[in-house]
């Protein structure tokens, strides 16, 4: 009973892990912005000594895989419902996709704000 809440915290990260692999695996947009988060990390972690300026050129661009994560998700439950086509299912895509883009502009736009006041 007392180590309950370490079994469900073992477990989630698990299906945590399971998630990760399976986006590698099947989503391409994420091995690339993957890829660009293992460049950007050294790179942010060098271009700055400032600790809160280290967090968001490296968080801003964390932001951008975790969204495309949630996009992924969306499209998936879109497919699981149905192939045809749809105008509330192409929304879903559409606005899916719309926050990815709209994390992409924030990550370089913190970017270049902060590569501009250094």
């Amino acid at each position: 009973m007392a180590f309950e809440p370490l079994d469900h915290l073992i477990r989630a990260t698990k299906i945590s892990l399971t998630g990760l692999r399976g986006a590698y695996r099947s989503e391409p947009a994420f091995r690339l912005e993957l890829l660009v988060l293992i460049l950007v990390i050294p790179v942010g972690w060098l271009v700055t000594s400032v600790g809160v300026e280290r967090a968001l050129l490296i968080g801003s661009w964390m932001l951008v895989v975790v969204v495309e994560m949630i996009n992924s998700a969306i499209e998936a439950v879109v497919d699981r419902i149905g192939r045809e086509q749809h105008e509330l299912s192409r929304k879903a895509k559409d606005l899916g996709s719309a926050a990815v883009f709209c994390s992409i502009v924030l990550s370089v736009t913190v970017w270049v704000l902060i590569l501009l006041s250094s």
